[in-house]
């Protein structure tokens, strides 16, 4: 079982910068794609970003699509979500989750397995 844990999270003003990180713990980090989430309050878990094992292919939610970057370093296990240009509708908790392969099959939140714990990111206006 693969242990995620996000950090990097908290408040910023509109038009700031955020960079979110996620610690892998296990073997084999690159053999899976991996992918962040939000869920802002009262609202779905929504897809933000994924990349495959070997970094080469991303994607990105159309609301995030030129302002986020994903990345990994896979000789560390982590993973990042580089924030910028934040507006206020982009304050949600934000989850790492790994993904089923190596590649990116699917954006739902469920072919996405472990999970982590979630760091706030709250974006005043």
């Amino acid at each position: 079982q693969v242990q995620l844990e996000e950090s990097g999270g908290g408040l910023v003003q509109a038009g700031g910068s955020l960079r979110l990180s996620c610690a892998a713990s296990g073997r084999a980090f690159s053999n899976y794609a991996m992918g962040w989430f939000r869920q802002a309050a009262g609202k779905e878990r929504e897809f933000v970003a994924a990349i495959s094992g070997s970094g080469i292919n991303t994607y990105y939610a159309d609301s995030v699509k030129g302002r986020f970057t994903i990345s990994r370093d896979n000789a560390k296990n982590t993973v990042y979500l580089q924030m910028s240009s934040l507006k206020p509708e982009d304050t949600a908790v934000y989850y790492c989750a790994t993904g089923r392969a190596r590649y990116v099959t699917s954006t739902s939140t469920t072919d996405f397995r472990s999970w982590g714990q979630g760091t706030q990111v709250f974006v005043s206006s």
